[in-house]
């Protein structure tokens, strides 16, 4: 009886880990099937994409990050392209609207996202390309690589097609302003050091106020959206990054101020319609930061 009762412990132990085993395995591939099924896999095993390659690489990451050497002068992780220098691009400004105020600094994470959808370089130049010998300090295409789909040119520079806009070029006098301060010129207070973060409410009473919080030692600012857990950052509240501009006669000069950029209200890796950090739907992404 014991080594019965001991047998079907141990069978009903080993089918309890097997279950957990393949549920770990679903979740994992669920996991990887979320960005393979987008816009953003390039790579020969996404035919369903506008634009993919037929050969050249089945890998997806490779064509935005690298595990080494990646590009430490923009603020993105480990990105594996070069990216433009931010005065490539002429922004939306007061010559656009009289209404807009705050300062632009084309220097942070928005450069990652344009260094494709500006379409000057092809999607597929990268500094690490996959395998061994493809490092390229300038950046390089790979070797073999035959692109398709009507939304790039031939050779892998994206390009609007039908009514497709999303590439964007270099002027972004007609885009939703990026690189620029939250709040209408930024939050109203703060400490004078580079290293301190500034906190207080809105300048312009039209946006709604960020959230802040020390995160790995550093203060970081979002705004919280309905999805999710009030009061903490998640991937579904729109991310503010931080900047410390130099202002002429303004007391928050050198303070760290939250900025808008392209991934504030996008996530590269959602399967949301147009990859937003949160559905749309009434304008729910708009109006979580604009109190209209």
């Amino acid at each position: 009886m014991f080594n019965h009762t001991m047998e079907k412990r141990s069978l009903s132990g080993r089918v309890a880990r097997l279950l957990a085993v393949a549920v770990l395995a679903l979740g994992a591939a669920g996991a990887h099937a979320g960005i393979a099924n987008t816009k953003h896999n390039l790579g020969a095993n996404n035919a369903a994409n506008e634009n993919y390659m037929t050969t050249g690489t089945t890998e997806i990451c490779v064509f935005c990050h690298t595990p080494h050497a990646s590009n430490t002068n923009v603020k993105a992780p480990l990105w594996n392209k070069p990216v433009a220098a931010g005065s490539s691009y002429t922004t939306y400004t007061t010559a656009v609207s009289a209404t807009i105020d705050g300062s632009v600094d084309m220097s942070g994470i928005s450069l990652a996202c344009l260094s494709c959808h500006d379409g000057t370089q092809a999607m597929d130049t990268m500094i690490n390309k996959p395998g061994s010998g493809g490092y390229a300090a300038g950046g390089s295409v790979i070797s073999g690589g035959v692109w398709t789909g009507t939304r790039q040119d031939g050779s892998g520079k994206m390009i609007n097609a039908a009514d497709f806009i999303s590439m964007l070029g270099t002027d972004l006098t007609n885009d939703h302003p990026v690189g620029i301060q939250y709040c209408g010129g930024g939050v109203s207070t703060g400490g004078a050091s580079t290293t301190a973060a500034s906190s207080g409410s809105c300048r312009d009473g039209d946006f709604n106020a960020p959230q802040d919080g020390l995160i790995g030692g550093h203060r970081a600012w979002w705004v919280d959206t309905s999805v999710g857990t009030a009061g903490t950052r998640q991937k579904t509240d729109m991310i503010l990054y931080a900047r410390a501009p130099t202002l002429t006669g303004d007391a928050t000069s050198g303070q760290h101020q939250p900025f808008v950029e392209c991934a504030s209200c996008h996530d590269p890796h959602s399967e949301n319609a147009t990859f937003l950090r949160i559905p749309n739907t009434q304008s729910a992404v708009c109006l979580a930061c604009h109190n209209k």
